[in-house]
């Protein structure tokens, strides 16, 4: 039996259609399949089995995953600085007030003639105060027409503006008395300002120094001088004459002390170069002076013989402040702060050195230099030299200064 199919004619066939499938059955041949079963059968895909991707490709994949994840991270972190950055143009990080009550200790100086934005903008430079606007608000709010006086403050570390404003004006600052004492002042002249400021007569200071023993000043003292030491005080309305004295002797021997200068007998010679190495020098030179005073009062020394020759001493024992002075009073012996005629230190102290000129003196530089003058008084330029030769060329451009500068020298 032949398996060829046989297609069975359609009624609704054309004549043209039964034609064709009558020379196919004659021929022998299968009968074709329908033109609309074959497309179908051609149309369904084959099933494939999916294929692995390649170990290269899964590499590419992940490399270009690692760079997205790179790019949006550099993205993000861009738009985060941005962002910061904007913040602090617009102030929106700015820190106005810190929540108190402060950290470490630190001593803040209100210089006199400071006003409240002054005052602020140095609490704030120093990190007491986080805002000086933010301070200036808080002690308008306090201060009921007080002001701040001048002087030097316990405070701390990033305190609130408000324990700031009150750490500064105080409960009542009319209950002290306050007074600014300059380096290099003499006695008299401090006596003045203490009088001045506590109103405390003159004479009550006067008698003290007249006793300075009482004080643990050492039996060759004259007198209170070299041993009020500079600064700003404040002193409790309540304070006597001796609690005054004895609180600024205290602040000078401290410094002794801390500069390891124990016996008083040492501690009153020291005082007494210091002060005149304030009077001789700029801060600049506070060492050196000290250093070439050393060298004059070395024994043996040839060169000036142990004299000192400072003008400074000889005008202390004359009661003037000059820088002129005559033969006959360089030659005067019986001033006992004649450095000229007397050789070695003076009786003693001639001014108040500061904590700086005592330093230089305990610790004096070592250099090679016998002389010194200063120059020029507007900026202290100090020349020194060996030899008194050298020494003499020096006073002449002093000489010189003095006479394009009228006035100043005298």
């Amino acid at each position: 039996m032949s398996n060829r199919v046989r297609h069975s004619a359609d009624p609704h066939d054309s004549e043209e259609q039964r034609a064709v499938d009558a020379h196919y059955e004659d021929e022998g041949y299968d009968h074709p399949e329908p033109v609309e079963e074959f497309f179908v059968a051609q149309d369904v895909p084959r099933r494939r089995r999916r294929r692995q991707p390649s170990k290269a490709k899964r590499r590419r994949r992940l490399r270009r995953t690692v760079v997205m994840l790179v790019v949006l991270l550099l993205f993000a972190g861009t738009v985060f600085g941005v962002a910061l950055m904007l913040r602090d143009l617009l102030g929106l990080n700015d820190v106005t007030d810190y929540a108190g009550p402060g950290g470490d200790e630190t001593v803040f100086t209100v210089p006199e003639g400071a006003g409240p934005l002054a005052i602020g903008s140095g609490l704030e430079d120093a990190d007491i105060v986080a805002d000086s606007g933010t301070f200036v608000t808080a002690l308008a709010a306090i201060s009921e027409g007080r002001e701040v006086q001048p002087g030097e403050y316990e405070m701390r570390l990033q305190m609130s503006a408000a324990q700031a404003a009150e750490s500064l004006l105080g409960e009542d600052p009319s209950l002290v008395s306050y007074a600014a004492v300059a380096r290099d002042l003499r006695q008299g002249e401090v006596f003045d300002i203490l009088s001045r400021s506590t109103g405390i007569p003159r004479a009550e200071f006067d008698a003290l120094a007249a006793a300075p023993t009482q004080f643990g000043l050492p039996p060759q003292a004259l007198s209170l001088e070299g041993y009020l030491h500079p600064g700003e005080y404040r002193f409790d309305v309540e304070a006597t004459a001796t609690d005054i004295i004895s609180e600024m002797v205290k602040a000078t021997t401290d410094r002794l002390l801390e500069d390891g200068v124990t016996d008083p007998n040492r501690q009153y010679e020291i005082l007494t170069i210091a002060s005149i190495v304030q009077a001789e020098a700029g801060e600049g030179d506070y060492a050196s002076v000290a250093g070439a005073i050393n060298n004059r009062l070395t024994p043996g020394n040839t060169e000036t013989n142990g004299l000192l020759q400072s003008d400074a001493t000889v005008a202390y024992g004359l009661g003037k402040r000059t820088y002129q002075l005559s033969e006959a009073e360089k030659a005067d012996t019986s001033n006992p702060y004649n450095t000229f005629a007397n050789p070695g230190l003076p009786k003693g102290p001639i001014g108040s050195p500061s904590d700086e000129a005592i330093d230089a003196t305990v610790n004096p530089a070592d250099v090679p230099f016998y002389f010194w003058v200063t120059v020029n008084l507007d900026t202290a330029e100090t020349k020194f030299s060996e030899t008194y030769a050298e020494h003499l060329r020096y006073v002449a451009e002093y000489d010189a200064w003095c006479a394009d500068n009228p006035g100043r020298c005298e």
